[in-house]
């Protein structure tokens, strides 16, 4: 395993949540595991609460460029991707790239956009590279895209369609800081000049190292794979849902499960492991039957956990 990597991304969770983003650990740590497993990462709450100050922080500790959409009803799909733009001199066309060609791309509040312009993201999200006037350009390696979603029933939010939601690895919320914590960032004020200081705590090749080692370091055994399964078949049989976990994200809790079983300083994936993730990997991807639609996902999903048996490794 890559251990100085791992120790050296621990170190980053850390400072992130104790220094910038205080009383934000488990969405610091959801957000480290979905970019080592190559996914990405959807931030559900209202505004204001450091949805935007975690991706910035996370793309300046990593060294990463980071691009940022702010959507709105009138964005257009080539606000993001680019366009080519007609040069008089040369009367020549050339490629304007849109902010999606940086490795951390910030698409603030993606439900306000249309849904024509929220499925211009679907092709950069799932094949690493987007095509404009039949030209198809690679994105770079790594590639995260960090959405933040306000509450559908806010005014002038569209509900993202089922098929986007399935490309986010990871979907969780960022919640009100402690009492204490809360007060201590009403004292201080903003933090954003001081982010935008922060130094690099790990490469870029750290980081490939890092991923690398999860995907093959890290032991997934047979029982692992049949509990996974498990769940997401039960998923798709319980009486309160009708679509369940997607084979997709079947393959995205296994990965998830890995890269928390490599920051627990492990070569080998345990229950604990799928447990951990398993809310913010798979309740988005749930539908519920119309008339019960009140009750939340994720404890659906957590119903269904505590329901299965779990495997001796």
């Amino acid at each position: 395993m890559a251990l100085r990597e791992r120790e050296a991304i621990l170190q980053l969770i850390e400072t992130l949540s104790g220094r910038y983003l205080k009383g934000k650990v488990q969405a610091v740590r959801l957000s480290v595991i979905g970019l080592l497993a190559g996914g990405h990462l959807l931030l559900e709450d209202i505004p204001g609460l450091g949805k935007t100050t975690l991706a910035l922080a996370l793309a300046r500790s990593l060294g990463l460029t980071f691009g940022r959409i702010q959507c709105t009803s009138d964005l257009l799909p080539s606000d993001i991707t680019g366009l080519s733009i007609l040069h008089r001199e040369s009367n020549r066309f050339e490629f304007m790239p849109g902010p999606v060609f940086n490795n951390v791309l910030l698409v603030d509040e993606i439900n306000r956009a249309m849904p024509r312009t929220q499925s211009a993201l679907l092709e950069a999200m799932e094949e690493m590279r987007v095509t404009v006037e039949g030209v198809t350009y690679p994105l770079p390696e790594p590639f995260l895209v960090i959405a933040t979603q306000n509450p559908v029933e806010q005014v002038g939010t569209y509900p993202l369609p089922e098929s986007q939601l399935d490309r986010f690895l990871i979907c969780t919320g960022v919640g009100y800081p402690p009492e204490a914590v809360e007060k201590a960032i009403i004292e201080g004020g903003s933090i954003r000049d001081e982010i935008l200081r922060i130094e690099p705590v790990l490469t870029l090749d750290q980081l490939r190292t890092a991923r690398r080692s999860v995907r093959e370091d890290v032991y997934l055994g047979a029982k692992l794979v049949d509990y996974i399964y498990s769940l997401v078949a039960a998923s798709r049989q319980h009486p309160l849902v009708t679509s369940g976990i997607s084979t997709r994200g079947a393959i995205n809790l296994a990965d998830t499960a890995r890269a928390a079983a490599f920051l627990a300083g492990r070569d080998y994936v345990i229950p604990e492991d799928v447990q951990g993730v398993a809310g913010a990997v798979g309740a988005h991807r749930l539908i519920l039957r119309p008339e019960q639609e009140s009750v939340g996902k994720r404890e659906v999903l957590q119903s269904i956990v505590k329901s299965l048996p779990v495997p001796l490794v």
